[in-house]
């Protein structure tokens, strides 16, 4: 999950039941160029409009298309006008032949039938955590993969905790205690993005899932006391009230300016940060509420849909979303871009080679889909959660107050 990625986009039922009717009676085709006898062109589109995700996925594309013998043309657009078009498309049957997705807004598409069924087009799913299966399922039916995954850890200043003689904290007690002797001047000990666009949430959520709150009971016991620890690190004066406004790429700044000893944050933050010579960091699992708990993150990144088109062009497209999810081509493309293979074998080397990757790579097998007890209705979830998160922080509630609160938002979604 990059810039953004927590971010769900509006639910438009209305839209979507009505564009689900009018692919049943009368599809959603592009025009198919196999009948003159050459190479079927796939058009693919994604979000990645930056490096290094840009060049990555368009030079793993380009092999695919030589190694199955499909034309691909890739497109990129823009991360917040990518689903606009998706349901522009979708209206007018133009859906590209393969469609990238960030994984929680599979289900708003699936729901529409407009995507491939992926094991009846011949897709192998095999060797894939189940979580990442998860992420890309839709009525217990997968409809798209990810040759890679992401989720956010603990980075510390490896300089500032060996000078204050504090080891990475594991537990919610030990976070507490190692920022209190972290905070120094006009350092914090502790910095993430608590922002109401989408990133604040996916923040949040390793938190509230570990300490054994869920989507559906916002202002559950547990929810609570996820965000009364947060709020409670502010209240201290441990991480800065602007955290409310942060994206991840601001706590990220704060981190390598030395203003924040330690950060939530994933790896696609690795580049800038090593452009940081004077900077020693490490990453560690996030701490869960007592030792021996189980940490549940948020899975990140994006799946491959194969949109039903016509039957030419949905076998070559699934021939080259198969390609896509060898394990060679998950690690060099995770290599490339910070990201976690999904096959489990390519992610264990992964870890193996780069230490920085293997706490990601071990919290991939607990890591939950954000969708999948909720499905659709995560956006207004998500928005719900970080009007809480909001208004906690800045002391205009109780962590108590603001998620019941949150959970009376949450529960007018449908």
């Amino acid at each position: 999950m990059s810039s953004k990625q927590g971010a769900g986009v509006p639910r438009r039922r209305a839209l979507f039941l009505a564009t689900a009717v009018a692919l049943l009676a009368a599809g959603c085709g592009t025009s198919s160029d196999s009948s003159s006898g050459g190479p079927v062109t796939v058009k693919a589109m994604d979000y990645f409009t930056a490096e290094p995700q840009r060049g990555a996925v368009d030079d793993l594309l380009r092999t695919c298309g030589r190694t199955t013998g499909v034309k691909v043309e890739h497109q990129s657009v823009a991360n917040p006008q990518l689903m606009p078009k998706v349901l522009q498309q979708l209206s007018s049957h133009t859906l590209p032949d393969l469609l990238m997705l960030d994984n929680p807004a599979l289900p708003q598409i699936a729901e529409t039938g407009a995507l491939t069924e992926l094991s009846s087009a011949g897709v192998d799913l095999d060797g894939y955590y189940p979580s990442i299966l998860s992420a890309g399922t839709y009525e217990k039916k997968v409809y798209g993969l990810a040759p890679g995954v992401n989720s956010v850890a603990l980075f510390y200043n490896k300089d500032l905790l060996a000078a204050a003689h504090v080891e990475p904290p594991r537990t919610w007690a030990e976070l507490t205690a190692a920022a209190k002797k972290l905070t120094k001047g006009d350092r914090y000990g502790f910095a993430m993005s608590a922002d109401n666009d989408g990133e604040g949430a996916w923040q949040f959520l390793p938190f509230l899932w570990s300490r054994g709150g869920d989507l559906d009971t916002l202002d559950s016991a547990p929810s609570v006391a996820a965000l009364d620890l947060v709020s409670g690190l502010v209240e201290q004066g441990l991480m800065s009230k602007s955290a409310v406004t942060w994206a991840q790429s601001d706590a990220n700044d704060q981190f390598a300016a030395g203003k924040a000893a330690m950060m939530i944050n994933g790896p696609w933050q690795f580049p800038g940060l090593d452009t940081r010579k004077d900077l020693k960091y490490g990453v560690a699992q996030i701490p869960v509420p007592t030792a021996g708990d189980t940490l549940k993150v948020p899975l990140g990144g994006e799946v491959w849909t194969v949109p039903r088109t016509d039957e030419a062009h949905q076998r070559a497209a699934a021939k080259v979303l198969a390609c896509l999810n060898t394990p060679a081509h998950q690690l060099s493309f995770a290599k490339k871009v910070g990201y976690v293979p999904s096959r489990r074998a390519a992610a264990e080397r992964l870890g193996d080679e780069d230490p920085r990757m293997a706490p990601f790579v071990s919290e991939v097998a607990t890591a939950k889909s954000r969708t999948e007890t909720v499905g659709t209705r995560y956006p207004a979830i998500a928005t719900a959660v970080e009007s809480a998160l909001q208004s906690a922080l800045s002391g205009a509630a109780s962590p108590q107050q603001a998620m019941k609160s949150a959970q009376a938002k949450a529960g007018k979604s449908d």
